[in-house]
């Protein structure tokens, strides 16, 4: 694989927030995309492995998930970033952020869905295309 990719959870509104704060603030070269929209049997994932946490699968074939995944993309990007990154696979802070109180786990608040939401994949990639993104004239 060439491209890194950082996989998310498309039918989760944080996820789907994080994932476009990703795009617009971080400088990473992976792709960031749903699991809806992957080929998930390109990258070697299910849509268990997606459905439990973000994945990570780096262009030299390395994989995480989880906060495990989030230190990955971090640690791919600018400096700053890659600081982040570095705290973040401590695990305290992509424990927090994914909702599992730091004492253990505990019931996760219910996710939103976006507008891939429950929609059959050959009408998602109608929609949006195979990228998960607006096809033109849509």
């Amino acid at each position: 694989m060439e491209t890194s990719t950082f996989v998310y959870d498309g039918d989760c509104a944080f996820c789907s927030r994080c994932a476009e704060f990703i795009e617009r603030r971080i400088p990473t070269g992976a792709r960031v995309l749903p699991w809806q929209f992957a080929d998930l049997a390109a990258l070697g994932l299910t849509e268990a492995e997606c459905e439990e946490a973000v994945q990570w699968i780096g262009a030299d074939g390395s994989r995480a998930s989880g906060p495990d995944a989030i230190a990955k993309l971090l640690g791919d990007s600018g400096p700053l970033w890659r600081f982040a990154g570095t705290a973040c696979a401590s695990r305290r802070c992509g424990r927090r952020v994914a909702g599992v109180p730091l004492g253990g786990p505990q019931p996760a608040p219910a996710a939103g869905g976006t507008a891939a939401c429950s929609l059959p994949q050959e009408a998602r990639e109608r929609l949006y295309g195979p990228s998960g993104r607006p096809t033109a004239g849509s």
